[in-house]
């Protein structure tokens, strides 16, 4: 049977006289596509129908206002508010504005017209990253029109390159200098996010129904919120960030629950806007090279990649959905990898195949000793 999935969805394709039929089930049960795809098949071969019309495809403004829009505000307004106004809502207005690409339908959008939608952003002076999560918000819109069955296959749409990252790592003397510069409530947040690597719209987040004094050394610490499922996790605190939350704790009369940093913001806690000011002045004051709040956390998950922690660890502490993105912070050192050979046995197993070569007239060297090897 020629089912094949796409996303959770399964779809079949066969050739009846001559003529290519590919059509979406609509079903997540593999057994009841095959089903589905059997009985066109026969209905076909009886005469009973004929060959079906090709549905005509959405335009793409259509497909946003219906489905893509309230798929994405859904899934995503209360969970992360700022992947859904700084990402989702941001690239779907861009897009849907840019009329030649969001008048063509699905099917008429090819890759020449993503780097002609590419190209006007550039022309009005958008900076490389900008204009990139645009093409994100695209690419995620003609991935879903697949995954529901309005597109055949997703056009190749490649981002630009020269993106600048946040991967500025904070040496210790400039985390001290800054933390020194900073007003008390930037350099509490800064040391949560340097001594923990949490997101910082995970740590604006945090609540003191979250916090448990009594977990592991120093206590714990949920973090409910976050980019993808994979950001829910429990991580420790560490000394310092113990003592910053508990004096905080202490300070409030002990709360059961709460923002952890309230402010007089719609949300009710810190928002990025809050701390822009403070920001640039720790910066100037302490003479520290420019770096957004975000580089703390890749500082806090660097340091933690150069001291032997493995990537799967790593994963887990970063709330990552992907071990591709841990192991860009993992570097083993020659003596690490020799280390883990070692606890596997690998010297012993050198070892014996040295010997059975000796007996066989094979083996001319003798065996280094542990101290040698």
């Amino acid at each position: 049977m020629a089912t094949y999935k796409r996303g959770q969805i399964y779809w079949y394709k066969f050739t009846f006289n001559g003529v290519a039929i590919r059509e979406s089930t609509r079903q997540k049960n593999q057994h009841t596509a095959r089903q589905m795809e059997a009985a066109h098949r026969t209905s076909l071969a009886k005469g009973e129908v004929g060959i079906r019309d090709k549905k005509q495809s959405p335009t793409l403004a259509k497909f946003c206002d219906e489905r893509f829009e309230p798929w994405a505000k859904s899934t995503f307004e209360k969970s992360s508010p700022k992947t859904w106004l700084d990402f989702y809502r941001v690239g779907i207005r861009t897009i849907r504005n840019y009329k030649p690409l969001s008048g063509l339908r699905l099917d008429e959008i090819t890759s020449e017209r993503a780097s002609e939608f590419s190209a006007y952003r550039q022309s009005r002076g958008l900076q490389v990253s900008t204009v990139n999560s645009s093409l994100r918000v695209l690419r995620r819109m003609l991935r879903l029109a697949v995954e529901w069955g309005e597109l055949d296959a997703v056009p190749s749409i490649k981002r630009l390159p020269g993106e600048r990252h946040r991967e500025r790592v904070v040496t210790p003397e400039e985390e001290a200098r800054y933390l020194a510069a900073a007003s008390e409530l930037l350099a509490a947040i800064a040391t949560v996010l340097v001594d923990s690597g949490t997101r910082p719209e995970e740590c604006y987040r945090l609540r003191w129904e979250s916090i448990t004094w009594t977990n592991g050394r120093n206590g714990t610490f949920l973090v409910t919120h976050g980019k993808t499922a994979a950001a829910r996790r429990v991580l420790p605190m560490t000394p310092r960030v113990r003592a910053i939350l508990e004096s905080r704790w202490e300070d409030a009369s002990k709360p059961g629950e709460g923002w952890i940093w309230p402010a007089p913001t719609k949300s009710g806690h810190v928002e990025p806007s809050s701390l822009k000011k403070q920001h640039r002045k720790a910066l100037s004051l302490g003479k520290v090279r420019p770096f957004v709040l975000y580089s703390l956390r890749h500082t806090f998950l660097t340091r933690l990649g150069e001291s032997g922690c493995d990537a799967w660890t790593l994963a887990r502490i970063a709330g990552h959905s992907s071990i591709a993105i841990s192991s860009r912070y993992v570097h083993p050192s020659e003596n690490a990898v020799l280390d883990a050979v070692e606890r596997m046995g690998g010297h012993k197993i050198w070892h014996s195949r040295v010997g059975s070569d000796a007996g066989n007239g094979a083996g001319m060297l003798p065996a280094p000793s542990i101290a040698e090897g």
